[in-house]
Formats: structure tokens, sequence, C-alpha cells
């Protein structure tokens, strides 16, 4: 995907946070690309927890993960 180019506008906490992360260096493009992939990182990761919270309290669902756990043990068994 080519790279499109945003404005946007900074208020002084933002402003600061920008600045701590070009401390190193850093163009304030990376930064902002850096800081935005990393946000949608920890999101992906916070709707996996929720989706295998839910899962785990979906009786049916311990249920049947049970079952598919023993049944792999007893194949395993056979062998």
């Amino acid at each position: 995907m080519p790279e499109r180019a945003i404005s946007l506008r900074l208020d002084d906490d933002a402003s600061r946070a920008l600045s701590l992360l070009m401390q190193d260096g850093t163009s304030r493009s990376e930064a902002i690309r850096g800081a935005v992939v990393e946000t949608a990182g920890r999101r992906m990761y916070e709707l996996a927890a929720a989706d295998a919270a839910r899962i785990a309290a979906d009786e049916g669902d311990r249920r049947e993960v049970s079952e598919v756990q023993a049944l792999m043990e007893a194949l395993s068994e056979e062998r």
C-alpha cells in the first residue's frame, strides 16, 4: 500500500509524548507510524484476550475442548 500523508493536531500531552518518542533521533513520521502500529498491536492482543476469556467462560466450549483433548490422548495412547 502506498504511503499516504495525513495531518493531525497535537494537544500538549500528545506533543510531549511525540517529543519523547523522537529523543533518540527518530523522525516525526517514524515515531507516529511506530506509535500507531504499536497501539494497534496492543489492541489486537486485548481483543484476542477478551475473545479467549469469552470462550473460556462458555461451558459448551470448555466441554468440547475437553472432549478433543481426551480424544487426542486416546489416539496418542493407541500408538
